[in-house]
């Protein structure tokens, strides 16, 4: 699994794609979302606007499982 570190209380699903490098620009986080699975905390999610939160897990199809840690 690997880690995506963030210094807010949230990010939102859409950046969190362009933070862990499965999407090079925001613009990319809808369609991604149109062609891809994605679990958070294991229930399937394609809202670009979702708050995760330190401790969430996120599954994306083709680019494996991370989890958000706050530093």
């Amino acid at each position: 699994m690997k880690a995506v570190y963030i210094h807010t209380e949230y990010i939102t699903l859409g950046q969190f794609l362009k933070l862990s490098e499965c999407i090079d620009t925001g613009g990319q986080a809808k369609p991604f979302l149109q062609e891809r699975s994605v679990a958070i905390n294991g229930e399937p999610d394609n809202r670009r606007g979702r708050k995760l939160y330190p401790g969430d897990r996120v599954d994306v199809e083709g680019f494996g499982a991370f989890e958000i840690i706050r530093r």
